[in-house]
């Protein structure tokens, strides 16, 4: 069978990558044709038609300056598809894309929409509940609360298939042996605690978070800081807000770093639960260019009280959260100081780490959700027979 696939930042790429993967092993004769990055070029063999960092525009004004890049990018995507004919269109998160792209193929052929991994409308746009109902056939998720949200509050059948990032950090964890002496030779690093910084994935994020980042950290003069570099931002970028203060890059090593590190500075996303699953103590870190603005909308127009998955997963704060008017330097200093220092804290973040693998369930995400795509696809052709 034929998947067409659109995702737009590296996360995306990720999680597709491991579904194409297993989607092949349920169908060895699957062609592939996709919006997405170089993890999904190696699952599928082949290159990407729109490599997502053409189409990952974040804040308000970068979207305004690229909209005719945006809109060009859509309007050649749903041709792309309609041309191409896929048995399946499966979407990956990216919902300001990606439901436009469900509206025009919902209403101009038989071509089955899948949602992989759902769009966070429960955070805010809670209206696009329409557009879903409309328009995707099948919605699968990732976060166990989403259940009650979908099929409870809004009457929608979803399926909650695990956690992706659960699977990605068990295969991880179990194959990783490489001792932390040897990692920082390899790495170039000093021999002394590490401090991981995870400042985003797209150049807004980092612009925005890490010199606030490092500034806060490098305080703290018995370790070393270690910034786990993106996919598809280079050296040179980094540099730019590095300056002359003392931080190593690494890059594609972000789960090996994370596995030495002592403590994690981490933007929100999915990179706090890929540092929780992995047991690093973090200060969520995540800034916006107007503080206290950000910090209203966050009090009245969001839906939910965290930001962070770790939080959201476990219902209750089990890691800090500095966002908008709370992100500070003077503030990240306290906390990442606290969990430094303070043993009980410490033990008390890993404890609820626990707790939020557990919401999650076991791993197998990727191959459940294959699987399920499978069997649908098997009984649409079999009713249509």
């Amino acid at each position: 069978m034929k998947y067409y696939l659109i995702v737009g930042e590296a996360s995306g790429d990720l999680h597709a990558s491991h579904l194409m993967t297993a989607l092949r092993r349920e169908d060895p004769q699957a062609e592939f044709r996709f919006f997405g990055g170089d993890l999904m070029a190696v699952a599928s063999g082949c290159a990407p038609v729109k490599h997502y960092r053409d189409l990952a525009y974040m804040g308000f004004i970068p979207v305004l300056l690229h909209l005719r890049a945006i809109f060009a990018n859509m309007t050649f995507c749903k041709q792309d598809i309609v041309k191409w004919q896929p048995d399946a269109l499966i979407l990956v998160d990216y919902p300001g894309f990606n439901l436009s792209i469900a509206k025009y193929i919902h209403a101009r052929t038989r071509i089955p929409v899948y949602y992989y991994i759902a769009p966070k409308i429960w955070a805010w746009k809670e209206f696009r509940i329409k557009n879903i109902k409309r328009d995707v056939d099948e919605l699968f998720s990732i976060l166990p609360f989403e259940v009650d949200f979908f099929e409870g509050k809004h009457q929608y059948p979803i399926h909650y298939v695990g956690n992706p990032t659960q699977d990605e950090v068990a295969a991880f964890r179990a194959s990783y042996r490489e001792t932390r002496s040897n990692f920082f030779e390899r790495n170039g690093l000093q021999a002394k605690p590490v401090i991981a910084l995870l400042a985003g994935s797209r150049k807004q994020e980092i612009k925005d978070n890490l010199p606030d980042m490092i500034q806060a950290a490098s305080t703290f003069g018995g370790y070393q800081l270690v910034l786990a570099g993106a996919p598809g931002i280079d050296d040179d970028y980094y540099r730019a807000y590095i300056g002359n203060a003392e931080v190593k890059v690494v890059f594609d090593q972000t789960y090996e770093l994370l596995s030495h590190a002592d403590a994690a500075l981490v933007t929100s996303g999915t990179a706090t639960l890929e540092t929780a699953l992995l047991r690093v103590p973090q200060v969520v870190c995540y800034h916006t260019p107007v503080g206290r603005v950000a910090a209203f909308l966050k009090r009245h127009i969001l839906k939910v009280k965290y930001i962070s998955l770790v939080n959201l997963i476990a219902g209750r704060e089990v890691v800090r959260e500095l966002v908008a008017d709370t992100m500070k330097v003077e503030q990240i200093k306290a906390e990442l100081g606290r969990i430094l220092t303070d043993e009980g804290w410490r033990r008390e973040m890993l404890a609820g780490y626990d707790d939020v693998s557990r919401r999650l369930g076991e791993p197998g995400a990727p191959a459940k959700a294959a699987r399920l795509i499978r069997s649908m696809l098997a009984k649409d052709r079999f009713t249509q027979a």
